[in-house]
């Protein structure tokens, strides 16, 4: 079973392109399927049987795994059943009639407009990491991009003449996101006076943000960024990276913005997964009428 694995995250990462980080976390759920399976004396993918897989769920959920978590691990071991059945190595799946586990859904924490402008407003622009920083909270909040998406970029990624910035996203999937007049005058602000500074004798490197060794910008380091500003703001909400993401989406359909425009912005492959921002803009409407409305 353990070279069936193999042979299955070679197919992810040669066939479907799949970024390393998706690759790791499906190597990390199946190892732990196939060792269960293992303790079981079930050694052959025609041996697994729905009570393997239904005790294997049981067995994470006493682990205290949350709903959203062993609904993972479940499509994990779906999809690799799947492989197993197109590749023909058998003709059993037994995860077919497996529905994954309820779970309630949670709307993620959005910032209002507000508390943007006082974050935005945080970073010591007299010194060129505050510039730098500045124009990284920026960015993340005039295009929705994931904080990997925002390390990634580069230079040659913001097109300044079409106002927008070519990203790409999970899967190494390409698009197109506008960004804002404000964006980039900070960007054209930290490439022009700080970044050359920062590069030294990095000139080749093209990644847009970078460190003060000159080397691109770690995901943590981004979240320390948010951190420090959120922080000085005085704001007591947990807020991370992806919390500015959230609230573009947000205020985007709060100021009547197309469901489908914010899906192509944020770069949802299905729309359901973008449908979850209706729900916080009805939050927000119910919460506009309790505060304006006479009998609210």
């Amino acid at each position: 079973m353990k070279n069936h694995l193999r042979s299955y995250l070679h197919y992810l990462q040669l066939e479907k392109n799949a970024a390393r980080n998706t690759i790791a976390s499906y190597a990390l759920d199946l190892t732990r399927y196939l060792d269960v399976l293992e303790q079981n004396n079930v050694s052959a993918p025609d041996a697994v049987r729905p009570k393997h897989v239904t005790g294997y769920l049981a067995m994470l959920h006493k682990m205290g795994l949350s709903p959203r978590s062993i609904s993972r691990n479940l499509s994990s071991v779906k999809m690799f059943h799947k492989f197993l059945v197109g590749e023909g190595i058998t003709t059993n799946d037994p995860t077919q009639q497996i529905d994954p586990p309820k779970r309630s859904r949670e709307l993620p924490d959005v910032l209002s407009q507000h508390e943007i402008e006082l974050i935005l407003r945080q970073p010591d622009v007299a010194t060129p990491l505050g510039i730098r920083d500045k124009a990284i909270l920026e960015t993340m909040y005039a295009t929705g991009m994931r904080v990997a998406e925002v390390t990634g970029l580069h230079q040659s990624d913001v097109l300044r003449d079409d106002g927008v910035v070519r990203v790409f996203g999970k899967g190494s999937k390409e698009r197109l996101v506008p960004i804002g007049r404000s964006a980039l005058e900070w960007i054209a602000r930290y490439s022009s006076q700080v970044r050359s500074s920062l590069s030294g004798k990095r000139k080749g490197h093209d990644v847009l943000f970078l460190n003060a060794r000159g080397a691109p910008l770690s995901r943590m380091a981004v979240w320390n960024i948010v951190r420090a500003s959120v922080t000085k703001a005085g704001i007591k909400k947990e807020v991370h990276p992806h919390t500015f993401r959230h609230s573009f989406a947000t205020h985007l359909l709060e100021g009547g913005a197309d469901l489908r425009a914010v899906q192509e912005m944020l770069g949802h492959a299905d729309i359901t997964t973008t449908q979850i921002y209706t729900h916080i803009d009805r939050e927000y409407l119910k919460e506009v009428h309790r505060t304006f409305h006479p009998r609210g």
